[in-house]
């Protein structure tokens, strides 16, 4: 995308995020910075290792998330529609899991 196409995918997804926010659908969403800018970080036999970029070499890259309410997995799918990036790349529904002990707030 050129920087005028990234621009107006932000405008356009903030957009999208005040609409499910009315709808009381909205939890979070964020962007994310290229995989360029990644560090990994693997514990391996109690020894830390860090390194600069991403975990696994792969084509398709997380370039953001929303996280949304949805009833069910067709209500998912129907605002996964909407968001501006489906358009040229694919947005992946996941289910969150939810583990005990976790905080709420």
């Amino acid at each position: 995308m050129s920087e005028e196409e990234r621009e107006h995918c932000y405008v356009e997804s903030a957009q999208l995020a005040q609409q499910l926010s009315l709808s009381k659908q909205y939890l979070d969403a964020s962007p994310l910075h290229p995989i360029s800018t990644a560090t990994s970080v693997r514990v391996r036999d109690g020894k830390r290792l860090v390194t600069d970029g991403p975990f696994a070499e792969t084509r398709e890259q997380l370039g953001g998330y929303y996280l949304v309410d949805a009833g069910d997995l067709d209500e998912a799918i129907r605002i996964a529609e909407r968001i501006p990036p489906a358009r040229f790349g694919t947005v992946e529904i996941r289910p969150v899991m939810e583990i005990a002990g976790l905080p709420t707030d």
